[in-house]
């Protein structure tokens, strides 16, 4: 049976580790979309898939 996943149920250093990364991935993203669109390259567009995927998994609280 899969337990569903609760942020309140973390460790209040592991929250907020968590609130950091939050915060500081969607400029990240957006610098490396810039530097993707200035100088393309296979890493950087796959870094630059991740880093999105993170973002929605962060929105819709799923990390």
């Amino acid at each position: 049976m899969k337990r569903k996943y609760n942020p309140h149920g973390l460790p209040p250093w592991l929250r907020s580790i968590r609130n950091v990364c939050g915060q500081f991935i969607v400029p990240i993203c957006i610098f490396q979309g810039i530097r993707t669109l200035i100088l393309p390259s296979i890493l950087d567009v796959l870094l630059l898939f991740l880093l999105i995927a993170a973002v929605i998994a962060f929105q819709f609280e799923m990390i």
